[in-house]
């Protein structure tokens, strides 16, 4: 199993390990080591493995060994022309030309997965699938078969890119148009998500969905945690926003909706809690007069956000319109969901149409202060009536990971030959 990330807090990626062992699959993780040091540690039944990827992470090196940051912004009529030239003269191989760092993946990862010898790689997101097609490719050679399951959790074309340049983008998207062929199966995250990746790909089948959804509660509560983090009772109206913190997240509008909500508080629980853009946050929380009302505090472990998360009285998903943003149920609002949250989220269709159908919150317009206030209100008002919801039967078992790993296990088992053994 491949990531592109250092493993913790990708709840995806720990969830599908651990269960993927624990039903039989003998399973390595490997993922990319945050500061040049190699870590080991388990997972369950499965190993993780953190590599060192032998360069800055994230990094551009060229040819000639230079580094991006040496360049400056790749940005302006220079660079666009440069990047059309590339697209349109290497077509999918462009990526060679205009992100050559993804060399550095294949540098750290491919000697490790040959030496593992696997019978399946599960390559998660579109950096991983060119490092698992290309061992895929060199076990062909040695007579080996190995089965390549891409574990689509973007639609590329849809997002935001990570970094402020042009070439970002297309290099990414010339990457996986390049390598998704070799892909003996897709699964992904919504079936909005299927649908677009079966058409941009031309899939011969619809890629399986795998949810991200939560592990069910183990039966802790959690009332208190959340509460006590921030310092307040039972009786202070609370709202929190988990996941990772950026503008298009929207989370502005929260803390600019604060005076507003007189008496309530906001909890943040982020990836970051001491960014750049969070300690924006908290300084537009003191320039609005509400900083004491305001709460900033990282990530817990998996298994304990849903139990810290059922202490706040809503769950807000304030996210702006991009395009991936549209399509699917994020972790967050399944974690909401088991938490047993009512939930407040902005008008992107997927989530909101949920909200509306399920009756389990309130929808209100993207980056509309007013309306957020409208919403919160209105669900502070009747908690309850929003919580009925999560008694429907069978509601929040389909939302949870045990069903999502069923999935999981049986396209495993469609990859490999019946008498292949499960656990080496």
């Amino acid at each position: 199993m491949l990531v592109d990330n250092a493993v913790h807090g990708d709840s995806r990626v720990q969830k599908a390990a651990r269960s993927a062992a624990a039903a039989g699959w003998h399973v390595t993780l490997l993922g990319r080591s945050p500061d040049g040091v190699p870590h080991e540690w388990r997972l369950g039944r499965a190993e993780v493995r953190l590599l060192p990827m032998g360069g800055p992470a994230g990094g551009t090196r060229g040819r000639r060994g230079r580094a991006a940051s040496a360049l400056g912004p790749l940005r302006g009529p220079v660079e666009s022309t440069y990047t059309r030239f590339w697209s349109v003269v290497m077509r999918e191989r462009a990526w060679r030309r205009l992100e050559p760092s993804l060399w550095q993946y294949e540098r750290a990862y491919g000697p490790v997965v040959d030496a593992l010898a696997p019978d399946l790689v599960h390559a998660h997101d579109f950096r991983m699938l060119g490092v698992g097609a290309r061992a895929k490719l060199r076990a062909r050679e040695q007579g080996r078969t190995v089965r390549l399951l891409w574990d689509a959790h973007e639609f590329l074309p849809g997002l935001k890119p990570w970094r402020d340049n042009v070439r970002w983008l297309p290099a990414h998207r010339a990457h996986e148009r390049e390598y998704a062929p070799y892909a003996d199966a897709v699964v992904t995250v919504s079936d909005e998500l299927a649908r677009l990746l079966q058409a941009e790909h031309g899939l011969a089948e619809r890629p399986a969905v795998v949810l991200n959804a939560p592990d069910p509660p183990d039966g802790a509560t959690g009332t208190g945690s959340l509460r006590q983090r921030c310092g307040i009772g039972p009786e202070v109206p609370l709202l929190v926003y988990s996941g990772a913190a950026a503008p298009q997240r929207g989370l502005g509008v929260l803390v600019e909706a604060l005076p507003r909500l007189p008496g309530a508080h906001l909890a943040f629980v982020v990836n970051r809690p001491d960014g750049d853009y969070v300690r924006s946050l908290i300084a537009q929380a003191g320039d609005l007069g509400v900083a004491d009302r305001l709460h900033v505090g990282g990530y817990v472990a998996a298994d304990e956000v849903v139990p810290l998360l059922a202490g706040a009285d809503v769950g807000v998903i304030p996210i702006e319109h991009w395009p991936n943003h549209e399509i699917a149920l994020i972790t967050k609002f399944f974690e909401y969901s088991h938490a047993r949250l009512p939930i407040v989220v902005s008008d992107v269709r997927t989530m909101a149409e949920t909200v509306r159908r399920t009756g389990q919150g309130e929808v209100f317009r993207a980056g509309d202060v007013a309306d957020l206030v409208r919403a919160v209100r209105t669900v502070l008002a009747d908690p309850a009536r929003h919580r009925a919801a999560y008694d429907v039967p069978g509601l929040l078992e389909s939302w949870s990971w045990p069903a999502q790993a069923e999935v999981l296990d049986r396209v495993y088992t469609a990859l490999l030959p019946a008498d292949r053994p499960r656990h080496r």
